[in-house]
C-alpha cells in the first residue's frame, strides 16, 4: 500500500492546480465582491535581444598627478571634494638641493653677463678682442639654460591642478616620501560624467558613435539612455574586447567609480511583453491576474524573462491577446467579478 503524500505536496499541488488555465471561468465563486482595475491586452512584438554588459563612471576629464622628483611631502593644502582652479597648488615636496642649484645657477649666470658686458664696454677702446667677447657670449648663453634647467627642476616640486576641478582622491599624507611617477593625488573635471565598458568582440560590431544604449545604476534603480561618444579602433587580446565610451546626460545623478548595467542591442525576436506593473511575486513564484471571458480574474503562474523599461518578458503562462490586469491590489483574489476602468 502506498504511503499517503505530506500535507505540503497536497497543498503545492492544490495551489498549482488552482493557478493553471481552467477550462472555463464559470466556476467563480459569486461572493466575492467586484474591484475595480485597469486591463491592458498583451501581444507579441519583434524585440531586439539585449546583452548585458557592466562598466564604470568616471569624469569625462579624470588626471592622477604624480612627482618627477623625489623627496618629503611638505605641504598637501586641500581637502577631498574641495574645488580647486587650473594652476592651483596641489602638492609641495622638499626640493632643497634644487633650490641649492637654482642659486648656483644665477651666480654663474649672473658672473658670466658682467664679464660679457665689461669686455664689450673694452671692445671699442682696443682693450679686449672680439674672441674673447664670443667666449663670453656662449658661456652667458650656457650659464642662462643651465639656470633655466635648474628652475624647472625645481618647480617639479610644486604639482598644481592641470584643469578645473574637484580634489577626488588622495594617495599620500604629509610627510611621506614622494617618489618619480607614484600618483599622489587625483582630480575630477567639471564637464560632465561618462561611461566605460568593454563591449565583447561578438557586439561591437553592431555599434557606431552616437549610437543610444540604454544604462542602469543598480543601486539607485536611475535608467538613461547615453550616447556612444568613443570605439576604440583595437580590441583587448587577453579579454576579447573592445573599449567603448558612452556619454552620461547632464542632470543625471551618478558618481565617478560607480557600477552600471549596459545594455547592447543584437538581432531582433519575437517575444511576448507585458506591463512589469501586472507581475507579482509570492514566494519565488510570478504570477498575473488576467481577465476572463466573462470579465472575473483569473490567476495565472507565468516565467518572465528580461525587463525592457516599463515592460518585461513573459517566456510563459500567457498568451498572445490576453487580457492582464494592472496594478493588482492585495486583496485581489481569483474569481473576483471586474469594474473596468479606462
Amino acid at each position: 500500500m502506498k504511503s499517503p503524500l505530506p500535507f505540503s505536496a497536497v497543498f503545492a499541488l492544490a495551489l498549482l492546480a488552482g493557478c493553471g488555465r481552467p477550462a472555463s471561468d464559470s466556476g467563480a465563486s459569486p461572493s466575492l465582491p467586484p474591484i475595480k482595475a485597469q486591463i491592458v491586452a498583451v501581444h507579441l512584438e519583434t524585440v531586439p535581444v539585449l546583452t548585458e554588459i557592466t562598466g564604470t563612471v568616471h569624469a569625462a576629464e579624470h588626471a592622477q598627478l604624480a612627482g618627477k622628483v623625489m623627496g618629503s611631502i611638505e605641504t598637501m593644502p586641500f581637502t577631498l571634494g574641495q574645488r580647486v582652479k587650473r594652476g592651483d597648488t596641489l602638492v609641495t615636496i622638499s626640493a632643497g638641493e634644487f633650490s641649492a642649484r637654482v642659486a648656483q645657477a644665477e651666480s654663474q649666470y649672473n658672473q658670466a653677463s658682467r664679464d660679457l658686458a665689461r669686455e664689450r664696454e673694452l671692445l671699442p677702446k682696443g682693450a679686449s678682442t672680439a674672441t674673447m667677447v664670443k667666449d663670453l657670449e656662449d658661456r652667458c648663453a650656457g650659464a642662462e639654460a643651465m639656470l633655466h634647467e635648474a628652475k624647472v627642476m625645481f618647480g617639479y616640486a610644486t604639482i598644481r591642478a592641470p584643469f578645473d576641478g574637484v580634489v577626488a582622491r588622495n594617495f599620500a599624507n604629509v610627510g611621506d616620501l614622494a617618489s618619480p611617477g607614484i600618483p599622489l593625488v587625483e582630480i575630477e573635471g567639471l564637464n560632465g560624467f561618462e561611461v566605460e565598458a568593454g563591449v565583447p568582440d561578438s557586439l561591437a560590431g553592431s555599434l557606431s558613435v552616437g549610437m543610444l544604449l540604454v544604462v542602469q545604476t543598480p543601486t539607485e534603480g536611475v535608467v538613461f539612455s547615453g550616447k556612444i561618444s568613443e570605439i576604440s579602433s583595437a580590441a583587448d587580446p587577453n579579454a576579447h574586447t573592445v573599449a567603448v565610451k558612452i556619454t552620461v546626460p547632464n542632470g543625471v545623478a551618478v558618481r565617478s567609480g560607480q557600477f552600471v548595467r549596459i545594455q547592447i542591442p543584437g538581432a531582433p525576436i519575437r517575444a511576448l511583453l507585458a506591463p512589469w506593473s501586472a507581475v507579482t511575486t509570492l514566494g519565488q513564484m510570478e504570477r498575473v491576474f488576467v481577465a476572463g471571458n466573462d470579465n472575473r480574474t483569473v490567476l495565472r503562474l507565468v516565467r518572465t524573462g528580461a525587463r525592457r523599461g516599463s515592460q518585461v518578458e513573459i517566456l510563459s503562462g500567457l498568451d498572445d491577446g490576453d487580457r492582464v490586469i494592472l496594478a493588482q491590489k492585495a486583496s485581489m483574489r481569483e474569481g473576483q467579478t471586474l469594474e473596468i476602468q479606462p
